[in-house]
């Protein structure tokens, strides 16, 4: 079917559509001629619209299932033509249902819900269709890689991975090496020096945006800070690549260290300034909603603005701090372009921040990127790596559920 003929399939369902509420307000302000009956004249054009639409919705639906498992193969314009049927006899029916004595919000009401659950549905079957897909791909890769050597080896050469998926195997062939300590280490530390540099200034300008700043500086300093959100990831790597790389080695040189060009503290202090936003835009709402009973209550006992902040207020907020703090991590963890401009793509083993590294989802990505087959071992193990970074993310949020649960507070306003 061409693209003209679906707009003007779906053009046609949606003239229908608004025509069936149209009719379904005309049909009651008719039967119940009342003044003050607008909003419940929507309702029934609400009523007959939904009347209308399920059915053909549901056709739709079962159609596309069919044809996707190659059960049936039915041509659009017999389709087209069943639907016109389906949505005439639905929108005659809703007409038909409408008398003084039905009840329409109810029903109307019952399918919003049922909107709202298929919503979430949505959500949660994404989510479950996600983590199998990366499941599946990643028990091929550990039917042929070891896991334990994967979790604790030190090595990370699969470059040679291919040779074998070619035929091209023996002694004179190196062995790929899976072992992806380096890249956790290299992910740990890229994103402990960015949440050094995010958590402390994103929530002391909280702090100070909430509690000292004036209203005025707080119009400015607020949507200021909130632009470092809308630059790109890009701009970002150029900036951790041009400026702070050969600025970090200068300091360095100074300092009679050792720095390599691409190394993990710049893009860890770039990456810790770009999701500062993150961090301060959460916590500022989250401390902004403690009630002002509290802080009014504490001051009335003598407790000073600092007192107040540090016994009350932020205890109150800890759960939210908390919530923003986890987005922020999982904000550095996903990070790839900043990582691969600035600190490369060699994994390392080290701690030495001076040093080049790589992350997981760096690795994901030139994995995935490259001319390897899908099937081969270098390919497979970003599954693998992503596997291994959703338990990690997994575990995240169970700790965090946890800290939440011990110091969440009940206030009353």
């Amino acid at each position: 079917m061409s693209v003209n003929f679906k707009l003007f399939f779906w053009l046609v369902l949606g003239i229908l559509g608004f025509l069936a509420f149209y009719l379904g307000r005309k049909k009651i302000e008719k039967v119940l001629p009342q003044k003050g009956l607008f909003f419940e004249a929507n309702i029934y054009g609400w009523f007959t619209l939904l009347v209308y639409l399920i059915p053909v919705l549901l056709v739709n639906v079962i159609v596309v299932v069919l044809s996707w498992f190659k059960l049936i193969q039915v041509p659009w314009s017999l389709l087209f033509s069943f639907i016109l049927i389906v949505g005439a006899v639905s929108l005659w029916l809703g007409l038909k249902f409408i008398t003084p004595a039905l009840k329409p919000r109810y029903f109307v009401e019952k399918c919003i819900v049922a909107l709202l659950i298929l919503a979430s549905l949505i959500s949660i079957f994404t989510t479950i269709g996600i983590v199998l897909s990366i499941l599946f791909e990643a028990i091929h890769f550990f039917s042929k890689v070891s896991l334990w050597e994967f979790l604790t080896g030190t090595v990370w050469e699969p470059d040679t991975a291919f040779l074998g998926a070619a035929g091209r195997t023996g002694e004179l062939v190196a062995k790929p090496k899976f072992g992806a300590v380096p890249l956790f280490t290299g992910t740990l530390v890229i994103t402990s020096i960015a949440l050094m540099v995010a958590l402390p200034v994103g929530l002391f300008s909280a702090i100070y945006l909430v509690e000292y700043a004036r209203p005025k500086v707080r119009k400015i300093l607020k949507p200021a800070l909130e632009i470092l959100a809308g630059i790109p990831t890009v701009v970002y790597g150029f900036f951790a690549a041009i400026t702070v790389s050969p600025l970090v080695v200068d300091i360095a040189t100074k300092l009679g260290l050792e720095a390599e060009y691409t190394n993990a503290l710049s893009p860890g202090l770039v990456m810790g300034i770009m999701i500062i936003p993150l961090i301060s835009s959460l916590s500022d709402d989250v401390i902004n909603a403690i009630p002002q009973n509290m802080r009014e209550g504490s001051l009335a006992l003598g407790a000073t603005q600092s007192e107040t902040i540090l016994k009350i207020i932020l205890p109150a907020a800890l759960p939210g701090i908390v919530s923003a703090f986890l987005l922020a991590v999982s904000r550095a963890v996903g990070e790839t372009m900043i990582v691969v401009m600035a600190a490369g793509l060699q994994a390392n083993l080290t701690l030495n921040p001076l040093k080049g590294m790589t992350t997981v989802t760096v690795r994901i990505v030139d994995a995935l990127t490259g001319d390897q087959a899908f099937d081969s071992l270098e390919t497979l193990s970003a599954f693998g790596l992503g596997l291994a970074l959703t338990v990690f993310t997994l575990i995240l949020n169970v700790i965090s559920l946890i800290v939440i649960k011990k110091f969440k507070q009940q206030y009353e306003v």
